[in-house]
């Protein structure tokens, strides 16, 4: 029970930190969710799930280990299912985020799996996440020909807005490209809809290519780059957080909801910095309800999903591309640095970086497994036939 309520900061930092995950990103859950077949229905039940999965998932493990656990859905992993360009239907989408949530859970029972987990070079799966994110950067600069105003002034928001108040860039970026939108008259035929979000379920169909091109490079983009950043960030904050019910908890999460259209519920790392310092709770031993507040504003945004989910659905393409580019920038350069981190790593890095980027699809299966065989294979190469010193 607490004995007095949390001071103002903590509500704040908790509502920042909601907004700026839920906004800088929506547009880009939209698109993966049309990109996997599903309609509009499905896309409002799959940001639903989405946000009830963050809310309670995220406010049972901070009451639970008594730290600010601050989850989000994977952005690293709709980038990979909006690249897939509808090549599955959405009953085999959703057989994939069940597969990829049941690898997360077996990783986390299975302690050798963990450690194995953690080998896995940063450079290759970094490769393979700025493989995914490129075509979406590129097809920004494309929508020029089509809508130079909009991205011109979505791009001048984001550098002016990194260079001075970089944790709200995408935010900033989002509502100006609601005013151009908005100016023009561009949202057309919003019309009406339900004000509460809602669920619906759909039967999954478990196809093997499907499996292996989509479930497999889910989970590990979300692995490397959702849940193992997301324990840096918590262990920076002056937590020992145990892994195994972090990702027990989340993995179950995406379990239970996938069915909903819920691809990935994962540990945040840069929203979660904003939750974990203490800037936002000045007692460390405290600072758990701060993750209690950002899950009980995610529960609003789950309530209140639907009439959002129709924005976004109005918008169009041309404004939902460019807001993605825009969004993906930052990622990007993240991936794009980790990758070439390890100078021993870099061919096979380049490798599952072109090979990802190029789209390739062999025997029905997509370039992200392709780029990350290339990249093992590399390694693996190098291994066995580097001169030994």
């Amino acid at each position: 029970m607490l004995s007095r309520l949390p001071p103002l900061a903590s509500w704040t930092s908790a509502f920042i930190a909601a907004l700026v995950g839920f906004g800088g990103t929506v547009a880009l859950i939209v698109r993966a969710m049309q990109a996997m077949g599903a309609d509009a229905g499905q896309v409002g039940s799959a940001v639903t799930a989405l946000c009830l999965g963050i809310a309670v998932a995220g406010a049972v493990l901070s009451v639970w280990m008594r730290m600010p656990v601050v989850l989000a859905w994977s952005t690293p992993g709709a980038a990979l299912l909006a690249a897939s360009n509808g090549v599955v239907a959405w009953p085999v989408a959703v057989g994939a985020f069940l597969a990829a949530a049941a690898m997360m859970c077996v990783l986390a029972l299975v302690p050798a799996l963990g450690r194995l987990a953690e080998r896995i070079p940063a450079s290759v799966a970094s490769a393979m996440l700025a493989g995914v994110l490129l075509p979406f950067c590129l097809e920004l600069f494309r929508t020029l020909e089509n809508d130079a105003l909009l991205v011109c002034v979505l791009l001048a928001v984001f550098v002016i807005a990194r260079a001075r108040v970089p944790l709200y860039a995408l935010l900033l970026v989002l509502l100006a490209g609601f005013a151009v939108l908005a100016l023009r008259e561009d949202v057309a035929g919003l019309g009406t809809g339900p004000l509460i979000g809602g669920m619906e379920r759909a039967a999954p169909v478990f196809d093997l290519r499907s499996v292996v091109s989509v479930g497999v490079p889910l989970f590990l983009v979300t692995l490397v780059s959702q849940n193992l950043p997301g324990l840096v960030v918590l262990r920076s904050a002056g937590y020992a957080p145990k892994p195994r019910p972090l990702l027990l908890g989340t993995g179950l999460a995406s379990l239970l909801l996938a069915p909903f259209g819920a691809h990935g519920i994962n540990l945040a790392a840069i929203t979660a910095a904003i939750c974990t310092g203490s800037d936002a709770h000045p007692d460390a031993a405290g600072r758990w309800v701060v993750g209690l507040i950002y899950a009980g504003f995610y529960l609003a945004l789950a309530l209140f999903s639907a009439p959002l989910v129709l924005f976004f659905l109005a918008m169009p393409h041309a404004a939902i591309a460019a807001l993605t580019g825009v969004a993906l920038v930052a990622p990007l350069t993240s991936a794009v640095e980790a990758m070439l981190v390890e100078k021993t790593e870099r061919d096979a890095a380049i490798l599952t970086f072109a090979a990802t980027a190029s789209g390739v699809s062999l025997m029905g299966i997509g370039s992200a497994f392709w780029g990350l065989l290339a990249g093992f294979a590399a390694l693996a190469a190098k291994a066995v036939f580097a001169p030994k010193v």
